[in-house]
């Protein structure tokens, strides 16, 4: 089986934004450090019987890149999450949805600035008219709305969690040549939990701030475990790998798009003519960025990450 890569990540952000949802849903039961830990634990022991035996058989070359494997660990894996819980104590959905809108503008400035890789004319053009799809959405079609948002420290650590996203990415290329996906994933997942989230959640509790066990935490943790963490990571990682870090950059322009429909769906709250529109420039960006003047895919995956022979179903 060989899913497209496309699907790959717009099932990653659809994933995504319902761990943003979730996330602000139990944020006065779940303090963000507790939330990120226990998300990552649950998922690496429903992994452990996938990843266990490739992580063994490539220990060698585990050891041998333990560093990059930890700073891709500590950035994609540990901070990007406790950014993002921490962010979603204190600050509103729509200064959020602003604010994450920016990764896929950072990808391209951090790629270029640490590896030269070139942005094309389709390209920036794609960002802009998605990017103005998000403005209007978060705007609710009134440039008044934009000019009286109020960016507190939950604002500044969305910033943050964008950068360390962002920076995660571009440094994909990193991955060792001939690394199984499981046990890259694995890795990762190890270090992010071992240097970053443990000793924070560590401060944490000495700090006085528990989480609050009961049906509706414990499925949250769940949910994390399972969609934003195991199978997003996985999509993820292997569209950067097909198409590359600037185009699947691309595809996190549809987590507030997905937000909005989740919030209509479940929250009840009520779709206006401004969320169609900016639905449309979305996706209007996406296909001008990635499909081609004669129809097809545009390009050759940027060196986003060594590609491997193995199949997408790892």
């Amino acid at each position: 089986m060989n899913p497209s890569p496309y699907l790959l990540l717009t099932l990653t952000a659809l994933f995504w934004a319902g761990n943003a949802v979730v996330a602000r849903a139990l944020h006065t039961l779940l303090p963000p450090a507790a939330m990120a830990l226990w998300r990552w634990v649950l998922a690496l022991l429903l992994l452990m019987p996938f990843i266990l035996r490739p992580m063994y058989e490539q220990r060698v070359l585990i050891a041998a890149h333990w560093l990059r494997l930890a700073i891709l660990g500590v950035l994609g894996v540990g901070c990007y999450n406790t950014f993002l819980y921490a962010a979603l104590q204190s600050t509103t959905a729509t200064n959020g949805v602003l604010i994450n809108s920016i990764t896929p503008l950072l990808i391209v400035v951090i790629g270029r600035a640490l590896f030269g890789v070139q942005m094309t004319g389709r390209q920036a053009a794609g960002i802009l008219l998605s990017l103005a799809g998000i403005v209007g959405i978060v705007g609710r079609g009134d440039p008044a709305v934009l000019l009286r948002l109020d960016f507190n420290q939950g604002d500044l650590l969305l910033v943050g969690g964008a950068l360390t996203w962002a920076l995660y990415t571009v440094l994909l290329r990193w991955r060792p040549a001939g690394i199984d996906t499981r046990a890259f994933l694995g890795a990762t997942v190890v270090a992010g939990i071992a240097l970053l989230m443990l000793p924070l959640y560590l401060l944490e509790l000495a700090s006085g701030r528990t989480a609050v066990w009961n049906g509706r935490t414990l499925a949250g943790i769940a949910y994390f475990a399972v969609f934003p963490s195991i199978l997003s990571y996985l999509f993820w990682n292997r569209g950067v790998q097909l198409i590359g870090a600037n185009r699947a950059g691309l595809f996190l322009y549809l987590v507030p798009l997905f937000g909005v429909l989740l919030a209509v769906t479940f929250l009840g709250e009520r779709l206006s003519l401004f969320h169609l529109a900016g639905a449309g420039l979305i996706f209007s960006g996406i296909a001008l960025a990635t499909i081609a003047r004669d129809g097809g895919a545009s390009g050759a995956p940027a060196a986003a990450a060594p590609r491997t022979d193995r199949q997408s179903a790892e």
